[in-house]
Formats: C-alpha cells, sequence, structure tokens
C-alpha cells in the first residue's frame, strides 16, 4: 500500500528558512520507501482570508481555490506540518488553511516540526496547534521535533542541513506519522 504523505509548509514568507527544511523532510520521506511524499507550499497554494459563504463542515464549496484546496487535501492519507513559531504561536496562514476544510482533514495522522530563530524551536507554536487539531478532528503524533536556531541549519544556497540529531528525531516523527496511519487502516 502506498501512504500518500504530504508535507506542508506553513510559512508564507518568501525568506522562510522553513521551506528549505519542509524539502528537506519531503526528500528524506521519499528516500525512507514508506511515504509517496509531496511537498505543500502554503507560499505557493495563495489561499485567500476564507472567504468561502456555508460552513466547511458542510463541505459545499464555490470558489475554485477551495475546490482545489479540498483535493489536494483529500488526496492525502497523512500529513506532516513544518510551522514556524511567530509571536510564541502559530502562522495566520496554517490556521486559515485548516480552517477552509473539515471532513478532508478528519482521522488523518499529522505529524509536527516547528522551528525558530530562537532557542525554542517553536514548541509553544505546536501547543497551541493541538486544539485546532483536535476540532478538525487531525490526529497528532506522539512524537514531535521543534528546531531551534534554525538559521544555522541553512546555507545561503537554501539548502537544509541537518544534524545526526535532527535526522533522527525527523525519522522518528516520520514513523510516529505511519504507526498512527497503520492503526487507521487496520481499526
Amino acid at each position: 500500500m502506498t501512504r500518500r504523505l504530504q508535507i506542508l509548509s506553513a510559512s508564507t514568507r518568501p525568506t522562510s528558512a522553513g521551506r528549505p527544511l519542509a524539502r528537506w523532510v519531503t526528500e528524506l520521506a521519499t528516500a525512507q520507501g514508506q511515504f509517496a511524499s509531496t511537498l505543500v507550499d502554503l507560499g505557493e497554494v495563495g489561499l485567500p482570508f476564507f472567504d468561502e459563504p456555508g460552513l466547511p463542515a458542510d463541505g459545499v464549496y464555490v470558489h475554485e481555490h477551495t475546490k482545489a484546496w479540498s483535493a489536494t487535501v483529500s488526496a492525502a492519507d497523512c500529513f506532516v506540518f513544518v510551522l514556524p513559531m511567530y509571536n510564541g504561536g502559530f502562522t495566520a496562514p496554517l490556521k486559515n488553511a485548516i480552517d477552509f476544510l473539515y471532513a478532508e482533514w478528519r482521522d488523518k495522522p499529522v505529524g509536527l516540526i516547528s522551528y525558530s530563530a530562537g532557542t525554542s524551536g517553536g514548541a509553544p507554536a505546536i501547543e497551541m496547534l493541538h486544539p485546532v487539531l483536535a476540532r478538525v478532528g487531525l490526529r497528532p503524533a506522539p512524537h514531535t521535533l521543534s528546531i531551534p536556531a534554525i538559521d544555522q541549519h541553512v546555507d545561503p544556497d537554501g539548502r537544509f542541513h541537518p544534524t545526526p540529531t535532527l535526522a533522527a528525531e525527523t525519522n522518528a516523527v516520520l514513523c510516529s506519522v505511519a504507526g498512527l496511519l497503520e492503526a487507521r487502516v487496520a481499526a
């Protein structure tokens, strides 16, 4: 069975250090061989702020951007969100992307990898995100990763350079997502 994993880059900033990290996570997940991995960059998706006239739970969408976003999310079996921390929380574009849909997220596993320029690695953003994930029925993987001092891992050419510890911890997040997916399929 091919597991369809989407790695969602949650920053829309043009100079985001998260893009190189998300690209690397996608490459690592693909190299593992347990996922068919796709990078989804919210900066490229370009969703406006939520503008559907109806409730997402109804699943009736009038805008083409919502229909395209629904198709993208529906195509995944599981996710890894790569998210920065802004002022102690997660990004507005990530919240917006989640809020656009409802059933498309339901019961799908999600791994969380946060980052920041500071020492927390974005861990508070992960904590803040958990209630939102619960409301739409996403199932967070028990293993998370928070990467401090992200800029030290991104070179001037925009490539992410992990330490062996970061590689091992990212693998643990991916295995945690795979475990939740296996449990979902077995149920």
